[in-house]
C-alpha cells in the first residue's frame, strides 16, 4: 500500500518548474452568439504541443518565451491562425465563426489527432447538432437514445430511454445536467428522455477510465451542458411536431456581460384526444402529458469571474379512469434541480469551480376501486417515493506547465429519501404512511489527479478518489424472522445517530502509449464504489422503482474495471477508429426477492427484503467514425457478454443479465445533399433481451400453476430497425430561418419484441387444454414531420 501511494505521488509531482514559463490563457467563443466552446483546440502549429478548453471554454498554455504560431479551431469552425510575441504571461480571447461545410483543413487541425493523443479512452463526445441531425423518434431528438447508437452503450428495448453501460445496471449511470445530477432521465415510462435538445450545448459519456473527479457510480458517466444563453443578441427558436412543441428563447440582458436562456416543451396527445372523446365513453377523463423546462442566467463580472445560474423541471402526468370498472389510476412524478456556479481564475494556470445544487425527484402512485353501483370507495392505495440532495462541490485545476494537468477537489452531498411510503384503505380499514421513515445520509469525497504528458509519446493519468459514507437517524429497523413474516424485534435510532457507516479508496489510472503521429495503443484501470441504488419490482405491473440508500443491511455496489485499446486515424485523419477490450467485475449488486410487492414496507423496511448477488461483463468494441465533408456518421459493434450470480437465484448458479446481448450494431450516416436538402439514416441490429419463461404447468388443489425456467433462460427473437430522416431548409436569411424534417422510424415495419405472454385456451377437464405464448410488439411504421424554426 505504501508503495502504490509512494508511485502516485510521484506520478503526481510537478515536474519542469526549473526552465522558465510563461502562459498563454483565455477563453474560446462562438462569434456570433458568444457561447464558450467546450474541447476547443489550442496548438502550437507544426508541434504536437497543445492543449483543449475546459468545461467553460477556459485555456491555458506554458512555453518557454519566444514567438509562436498559435492555431485555435473547434470541430465546424473555421480556424484561426494568431502569431503571438510570447515574453511574459498574457491573456487572449477568441471567437470562431461556424462554418456551414467541414472542410478538410477545419477538421484536420481541429480535431489534434486526439482520438489518437489523448489519454482519455472509452470516452465519446457529441455535439448536440451531430444529435439533431439524425433520424428521431416521434420528431422528438433524444439524447439518451442517440447514446444507444455508440458501443457499449445498450438500449433497454423498444422505444426507451434508459440505457445499460458494459454490463451495469441503469441506476449505475452518473446522469450530470450542468452538474446536478438527474436521478429519473426518462418521459413516458422510459420513452422520451428528459433533456430538450434546443437547451443543451453538448454531451461526453465516459465509459470506463473516469477521471478521479467523478463519482458515485459504477458504470458510466454521462456529463451534459446547458448553453449559456446567446450574449450577442436575441435569439428564438423552436419546434412544432407530431406529438410535442418546444420554444428556446435567449439573448443578451447586458451585451458580451449577462445572459439567459429560457426553454419549454409539452407534448399535446391529450389536448389532440379529447375532443374525440365522448362523454359517455368509460375513459372519459384518461390522459397523459409531459412538460420540461429549462432556464439559465450567467454574468461575466470580469475575466477573472463568472457566474452560471440553472435551473430545470420536468414532470409527466398520466391518468386513467374506467367508470365501468370503477377503475381510477393517477401517476405523476418528475425532477427539478437548481445549481449555482462560481468561477474564478487565480491566474493563468489556477482555475476553480464552486458548486452548489439542489436537486429534487418524486413518484406517485393514486390508485382507487369504486363501487360502481354505489359510488363508494371500496379500496383506495397511495404509493410515494423519492430522493432530495443538497450538494457543495469545490473543483480546482492546475496547469504549471504543458505537461501536467492537476486536478483536486471535494465534494459534499446530504441525501434525503423517501423510499416507499405507503398508504391504503380497504373499505373502512386503513393504514397510514405517517410510520414510515425517511432515510437520511452525507456522503462527502476528496480527489486528485494528474494527467502527465512524459513525452510526444508517452502519456499517463493517475487519480486517486476517496469517499465516505453515513447514513444516519432517524431511523427504525426492522427486525425480521427467518421467513420474513413477522417483527421480531425493531432497533431505534436518534437524531443524527450512525445507522451504517462505510468508506472508499478509488485509485483511478490510464497510460497512452504513441506507436506513430496516427495510432496509439491505452490501457485503463478504474475502481469505483456506488452508495445509493435502484431496486426494481420486477413482480408489478407499475413503474414503482425505488431509489434506496446504503444501510446496515445494503453494502456499497462496487465495481472495477480494466481495459485496453488500440486507436487509429486512416486518410489524413477524416476518418477515427478504435477497438478496446474491457473486463470488469461487479460486486454486492441488489434486487428484490421474489415475490415483493409495493406495500410490504408498511412496519418494514424496503430492504429487508433485498437479495445481493455479484456479477460480471466483458466484450469487444469497435467505433469507426467519419465526420468530415458532405457524408459523415459512425458504425458500432460490441460482442460482450454479461451475467450475474445471485445466491438466492438458480443456486448459486451464474444466469444472464436482463439485458445481455452477444451482438449490437449500430450505423448512422448523414449526407448534405445540398444547401438546403440533408438526409440521414440509423440502422440497428442487437441479439434479442433474455427473459424467464414457463417450461410447465401443472395442477395444485384445483388451480393451475406456471414451473418457471431457470432465471432469463429465454430469449427473444434479435431487434433491428432502419430510420430514415430528410432535412429541408425551406428559408434562410440573416434574421429568419425555417426548415421542415421529415422521418420514418421503423422503414420496414419490423414487429420487434416487447415482451412475451401466454394465454391459455381450452380445459384441463375436457383434455384439450393448451398454453400458447404470444409475442407483444410496439411500434409499427411510424411517419413524422416537424417544423423547425429560428430567428
Amino acid at each position: 500500500m505504501k508503495k502504490s501511494i509512494a508511485l502516485i505521488l510521484l506520478i503526481l509531482i510537478p515536474f519542469g518548474y526549473f526552465a522558465q514559463k510563461v502562459t498563454l490563457s483565455g477563453y474560446i467563443k462562438d462569434k456570433d452568439t458568444g457561447e464558450e466552446l467546450l474541447g476547443a483546440n489550442v496548438i502550437v502549429k507544426n508541434t504536437n504541443t497543445g492543449t483543449t478548453t475546459n468545461s467553460y471554454g477556459f485555456y491555458t498554455l506554458s512555453l518557454t518565451p519566444g514567438q509562436y504560431d498559435i492555431v485555435f479551431s473547434f470541430i465546424g469552425y473555421k480556424e484561426i491562425i494568431e502569431t503571438i510575441d510570447l515574453k511574459t504571461n498574457k491573456s487572449i480571447n477568441i471567437s470562431l465563426e461556424g462554418s456551414a461545410i467541414m472542410t478538410q483543413e477545419v477538421v484536420v487541425s481541429s480535431e489534434k489527432k486526439s482520438n489518437v493523443q489523448d489519454s482519455k479512452m472509452s470516452v465519446i463526445k457529441l455535439p448536440v447538432e451531430t444529435i439533431k441531425a439524425l433520424p428521431a423518434f416521434m420528431g422528438e431528438v433524444d439524447i439518451l437514445k442517440t447514446i444507444q447508437l455508440l458501443p457499449g452503450v445498450q438500449s433497454s428495448g423498444e422505444g426507451n430511454s434508459g440505457f445499460y453501460v458494459r454490463g451495469g445496471g441503469p441506476d449505475q449511470n452518473l446522469i450530470l445536467l450542468d452538474e446536478a445530477t438527474i436521478y429519473n432521465a426518462a418521459h413516458l415510462f422510459g420513452f422520451f428522455s428528459v433533456f430538450n435538445a434546443d437547451a443543451i450545448k453538448d454531451m461526453e459519456i465516459y465509459k470506463g477510465g473516469m477521471p478521479a473527479q467523478y463519482g458515485g457510480r459504477i458504470s458510466s458517466v454521462l456529463d451534459i451542458s446547458m448553453k449559456n444563453g446567446n450574449m450577442k443578441e436575441l435569439e428564438i427558436d423552436g419546434g412544432i411536431g407530431t406529438i410535442s412543441s418546444r420554444l428556446t428563447v435567449q439573448g443578451p440582458i447586458k451585451k458580451d456581460t449577462c445572459s439567459y436562456l429560457f426553454s419549454a416543451r409539452r407534448t399535446y396527445i391529450d389536448v389532440l384526444v379529447k375532443p374525440f372523446i365522448k362523454k359517455t365513453s368509460p375513459f372519459k377523463g384518461s390522459g397523459y402529458y409531459f412538460y420540461d423546462l429549462n432556464a439559465k442566467l450567467n454574468y461575466r463580472f470580469s475575466d477573472k469571474d463568472r457566474l452560471y445560474l440553472s435551473a430545470y423541471y420536468g414532470k409527466d402526468i398520466f391518468d386513467f379512469k374506467s367508470t365501468d370498472a370503477g377503475f381510477d389510476m393517477k401517476i405523476p412524478w418528475g425532477n427539478g434541480m437548481a445549481s449555482l456556479r462560481w468561477n474564478h481564475l487565480f491566474s493563468s494556470t489556477f482555475f476553480s469551480n464552486t458548486t452548489l445544487v439542489a436537486s429534487d425527484y418524486k413518484f406517485k402512485t393514486d390508485v382507487t376501486m369504486n363501487d360502481t353501483e354505489e359510488g363508494s370507495t371500496l379500496m383506495r392505495f397511495v404509493q410515494t417515493s423519492g430522493i432530495r440532495d443538497y450538494y457543495l462541490k469545490q473543483d480546482f485545476t492546475f496547469i504549471p506547465n504543458p505537461k501536467h494537468t492537476i486536478k483536486f477537489g471535494a465534494n459534499y452531498i446530504y441525501h434525503i429519501f423517501s423510499p416507499n411510503s405507503v398508504s391504503a384503505e380497504y373499505y373502512a380499514m386503513q393504514i397510514d404512511e405517517s410510520d414510515i421513515m425517511k432515510q437520511y445520509a452525507h456522503e462527502a469525497a476528496i480527489y486528485l489527479g494528474d494527467d502527465f504528458k512524459i513525452s510526444d509519446r508517452f502519456t499517463i493519468y493517475a487519480g486517486i478518489r476517496g469517499a465516505i459514507y453515513t447514513q444516519v437517524g432517524p431511523f427504525i429497523r426492522y427486525q425480521k424472522d427467518d421467513l420474513l413474516m413477522h417483527n421480531i424485534d425493531t432497533i431505534s435510532y436518534a437524531k443524527n445517530e450512525i445507522v451504517a457507516f462505510y468508506n472508499s479508496l478509488e485509485p483511478r489510472a490510464s497510460i497512452k502509449i504513441g506507436l506513430d503521429d496516427n495510432s496509439s495503443i491505452k490501457a485503463s484501470f478504474n475502481q469505483n464504489k456506488q452508495f445509493v441504488h435502484l431496486a426494481s419490482l420486477s413482480a408489478s405491473t407499475l413503474p414503482t422503482d425505488l431509489w434506496v440508500p446504503c444501510s446496515d443491511v445494503v453494502k456499497p455496489q462496487e465495481a472495477r474495471q480494466y481495459a485496453i485499446g488500440y486507436f487509429r486515424n486512416f486518410f489524413n485523419d477524416h476518418f477515427e477508429t478504435s477497438l478496446e477490450i474491457y473486463y470488469k467485475d461487479l460486486f454486492n449488486l441488489i434486487e428484490y426477492a421474489d415475490g415483493a410487492m409495493p406495500g410490504d414496507e408498511v412496519g418494514n423496511n424496503a430492504d429487508n427484503y433485498f437479495i445481493f448477488g455479484n456479477g460480471y461483463s466483458y466484450g469487444l468494441e469497435l467505433f469507426i467514425k467519419k465526420q468530415t465533408g458532405r457524408l459523415t456518421g459512425w458504425v458500432g459493434y460490441t460482442l460482450s457478454k454479461t451475467e450475474r450470480i445471485f445466491e438466492d437465484v438458480d443456486n448459486g448458479e451464474p444466469f444472464p443479465a436482463k439485458y445481455d446481448r452477444r451482438h449490437d450494431l449500430s450505423f448512422t450516416a448523414t449526407y448534405n445533399i445540398n444547401e438546403k436538402w440533408t438526409a440521414s439514416m440509423i440502422f440497428v441490429y442487437a441479439t434479442g433481451n433474455t427473459t424467464t419463461l414457463p417450461v410447465g404447468i401443472f395442477m395444485t388443489d384445483g388451480d393451475l400453476v406456471s414451473d418457471y425456467g431457470r432465471r432469463n433462460s429465454y430469449r427473444m427473437d434479435p431487434y433491428h430497425r432502419l430510420d430514415l430522416s430528410v432535412n429541408y431548409l425551406h428559408k434562410k436569411t440573416d434574421k429568419w430561418e425555417s426548415s421542415w424534417n421529415f422521418s420514418v422510424y421503423n422503414v420496414y415495419n419490423r414487429k420487434n419484441p416487447y415482451f412475451i405472454y401466454f394465454y391459455h385456451e381450452g380445459s384441463i377437464s375436457t383434455g384439450d387444454y393448451t398454453a400458447k405464448a404470444k409475442q407483444v410488439s410496439l411500434f409499427p411504421v411510424l411517419p413524422s414531420i416537424t417544423w423547425n424554426f429560428k430567428f
